[in-house]
């Protein structure tokens, strides 16, 4: 039986419920950014500074959120973004965020940094197509068995983290010892005791490690394996050549996730790839980089025509994602949003916070002048309030 969350308004309801719910230690990752959290805290509050035009006597009848990313049809112009650990957040929690999204309509991107495995998600979504992330890994066979398991598995895009060379500093998984699942010492123990939700849905699941690595990697069988083998994988020499490699060795739909720079965007645009994501990873790598709602103007014309910008970074919101599609982005991700649904109330939780985020788009953008999302532009907002304006 489906819970009923109608008195869940926003994706703060969620947050706080997923809060209270969550492992401390589990929650802080997701709910993080990197040293200062300057640009973790930018992301979000640097959609408040844009405002929007109101328009009224404007016939808003007919209004649809519908429309393609890649090609692809969608319910609105948002997709999840990959996430590690999300089965940390709730039981088998990649299998619930790709159910939720399958019913919903829109994309759902699995992690390589998953609990569940790309074969867990074919198998529990009747091989309904779903997007797989990728990191450059040193273990170059890895990652090429990793793309051969996300196309048997019917996989539809590769979407390429270029951000993630070396790992930001995270304070708080630092201090909170972060380790999957967790280590049972006095204080993780007496925090998970206040936690039975998420204990008994984790008595009842198998899947408590990195699906995607134990078992298909020679040498990693266990936590501590894994953890030495994982501390030395990120590839600090990822260069262009290994994009270009890549998309020929994938040959289906690449998407490329990291991109903060214009120059960057133009080579990215230069290597055939289908779509960009601008992001700064949740503000949890370098941190004093701008949000990326102010770097995407700047990115999407640098882009042009020849590739799809999206972004991903602060959205919370309906408002948000119009306010990105205003500023050159075809399309938006959701992280954090999506894992508040999910730690909060598991597959309802994750349908709960489309199901806000999409009316709180398709009512601003009927009190902007608009009933269909492919007509927002920048006229929407109000001038000297946003990125790239004349002030």
């Amino acid at each position: 039986m489906s819970t009923d969350l109608s008195k869940i308004t926003c994706i703060e309801d969620l947050r706080v419920v997923a809060q209270r719910r969550v492992p401390r230690m589990f929650y802080d990752y997701a709910d993080s950014g990197s040293y200062t959290q300057g640009t973790y805290r930018a992301n979000e509050d640097d959609f408040q500074k844009i405002k929007l035009r109101q328009r009224v006597a404007v016939n808003m009848e007919g209004r649809s959120t519908r429309t393609t990313m890649i090609g692809q049809q969608v319910a609105m112009p948002v997709a999840i973004a990959p996430t590690g650990l999300t089965g940390m957040q709730h039981a088998d929690g990649e299998i619930l965020g790709a159910r939720a999204a399958q019913a919903f309509g829109i994309p759902f991107t699995l992690s390589t940094m998953s609990i569940c495995s790309i074969e867990d998600i074919a198998d529990h979504t009747a091989r309904h197509p779903f997007w797989f992330q990728l990191y450059v890994m040193r273990d170059r066979r890895f990652m090429e068995r990793l793309i051969e398991r996300a196309r048997a598995a019917n996989c539809s895009a590769l979407v390429l983290t270029l951000d993630l060379q070396i790992l930001g500093q995270r304070h708080k998984d630092i201090k909170n010892g972060l380790s999957t699942p967790p280590k049972p010492t006095l204080r993780n123990l007496a925090n998970l005791a206040t936690k039975p939700h998420w204990c008994l849905g984790m008595l009842g699941t198998k899947r408590r490690t990195f699906g995607n690595i134990v078992g298909h990697v020679d040498g990693v069988a266990d936590m501590s394996s894994l953890s030495s083998w994982t501390a030395s994988q990120f590839d600090p020499s990822l260069n262009w050549g290994d994009v270009e490699r890549i998309k020929k060795l994938w040959g289906g739909k690449l998407i490329l996730k990291g991109i903060m720079d214009a120059e960057d965007a133009r080579l990215a645009a230069d290597s055939g790839a289908d779509a960009l994501i601008v992001s700064n990873h949740g503000g949890r790598q370098l941190d004093g980089a701008p949000s990326s709602i102010e770097a995407l103007p700047g990115i999407a014309e640098a882009a042009g025509k020849d590739i799809e910008v999206w972004m991903d970074g602060g959205i919370r919101s309906g408002q948000d994602v119009l306010k990105a599609r205003a500023l050159g982005a075809q399309g938006t991700m959701i992280g954090r949003s999506f894992l508040y649904g999910l730690g909060a109330y598991g597959q309802d939780g994750v349908t709960r916070a489309l199901q806000i985020i999409q009316k709180e788009l398709e009512t601003t953008m009927a009190f902007c002048g608009h009933t269909q999302i492919d007509t927002v532009d920048r006229s929407i907002l109000l001038p000297g309030t946003y990125p790239g304006a004349v002030r």
